[in-house]
């Protein structure tokens, strides 16, 4: 544990990744710990899109489907997700947002197990994972079981569930499954495992062909910092491709999308997934922020993820006692955030904004902190306590307002 700001210092000039913050746009005064939410802007990323638009789109037109590879863009950012997800290329298609593609795949599963109608979630996973499988099990007939407990997933396991969805680190508390071992008992019992990694990919080890997973989705906003409404993505073993059917048949799907036929062939594996067409300015913002992670090795950012919250645990445990660390104590146990429940979190989370230390809150009491292994630095970790400190103690969070609730919190 680092002792002294001047031992975080230190960490920060050993650190083997340090460079890599340099390729984001960070301000001076602010530290940024809420990249589990929004991710930062990679330095790169505003001439990109400002070449998109005033040349691309402003000059070339139409013509810039064909001249500046528009059309295989997601297919490139593909490539570049698949070291970051430990899978091939072609298991992973790049289009929509994670709700739809999470729609696509759980129907998906559904019919690759006909007879096994019943899906299995999380009740307090991210919400928008309950709505879609309530949905899909509403328009299929199917039953959902939601689950209160980790410790419950294997009592609700029988020859009716199909398909598990689980969120591999837990958007309130950074709890992280063990997804080898919990992806073996979901196929010991004859259902696909189906991974939510939005809290996962680019900030820890991810490895779905280690893991034997059956499918994923994720988002691209998050530690893979491709801005407010990135695509997301989707990932489906290539073992399953000869049993694919998606439930969107969209015209980039199409085997042979020109052909304008009315008759839907299904591009060949996982290519059918794409849909209408893509969100070009969005999905070129993403192939350009993952190509700044592109090479980068996800056991260092692994490492450093572990390293920054365990110090922040640490010093939060020493100096803010009040606050109760509700993420697991043990490192290999969460992701690249702790969360902090506290009476006042609102008010706390409001008042360390106004100091520029920003992090968010997730109600009903949780102060929640993201630590991106690619920008944040261990001296961050030191000068937010130090302010969080601060804030405790003079009792700033109390003030009224930090009362007021923003839409976005």
């Amino acid at each position: 544990m680092a002792t002294t700001r001047a031992d975080a210092v230190a960490l920060d000039a050993a650190d083997p990744i340090a460079a890599l913050r340099d390729e984001f746009v960070l301000p001076a005064d602010v530290i940024y710990l809420d990249g589990n939410s929004l991710g930062a802007l990679p330095r790169s990323t505003p001439d990109r899109i400002a070449r998109a638009v005033r040349h691309e789109w402003g000059e070339r037109l139409v013509r810039s489907w064909n001249e500046a590879g528009w059309w295989s863009a997601s297919r490139r950012v593909a490539e570049l997700l698949a070291p970051l997800l430990g899978a091939s290329a072609d298991e992973i298609a790049v289009a929509d947002s994670t709700s739809v593609n999470l729609f696509k795949l759980l129907v998906a599963a559904l019919r690759m197990r006909p007879g096994r109608p019943v899906v299995v979630a999380e009740r307090d996973a991210f919400p928008t994972d309950v709505y879609i499988a309530r949905s899909v099990t509403e328009l299929t007939g199917g039953e959902l079981r939601l689950i209160s407990d980790r410790t419950e997933l294997t009592s609700v396991l029988d020859e009716q569930v199909g398909v598990v969805c689980l969120s591999h680190v837990d958007f309130r508390t950074g709890e992280m499954w063990p997804a080898v071992a919990t992806t073996a008992t979901v196929q010991d019992s004859g259902a696909l495992m189906l991974w939510d990694l939005c809290h996962s990919t680019g900030a820890v080890d991810v490895r779905l062909r280690d893991w034997n997973a059956d499918l994923a989705v994720g988002c691209g906003y998050k530690y893979l910092n491709g801005g407010p409404g990135a695509p997301s993505y989707a990932f489906i073993a290539t073992e399953h491709h000869s049993d694919l059917r998606t439930p969107l048949p969209g015209w980039h799907g199409h085997a042979d999308p020109f052909a304008m036929s009315p008759d839907y062939l299904p591009a060949p594996g996982i290519g059918q997934l794409a849909g209408g067409t893509p969100p070009m300015l969005s999905l070129l913002a993403l192939e350009d922020a993952v190509g700044v992670l592109s090479g980068m090795s996800t056991t260092e950012l692994r490492a450093k993820g572990m390293a920054l919250t365990s110090l922040f645990i640490d010093l939060i445990t020493t100096r803010c006692p009040e606050l109760a660390v509700v993420s697991p104590t043990d490192a290999q146990q969460r992701g690249a955030q702790v969360s902090l429940r506290f009476e006042h979190a609102f008010g706390l989370v409001q008042a360390l904004v106004e100091r520029g230390v920003v992090g968010d809150f997730r109600a009903p009491d949780i102060a929640r902190f993201g630590f991106a292994p690619a920008y944040v630095r261990h001296v961050d970790v030191w000068d937010a306590v130090e302010v969080i400190s601060q804030v405790l103690g003079a009792q700033e969070h109390l003030a009224g307002r930090f009362t007021r609730r923003s839409t976005v919190t």
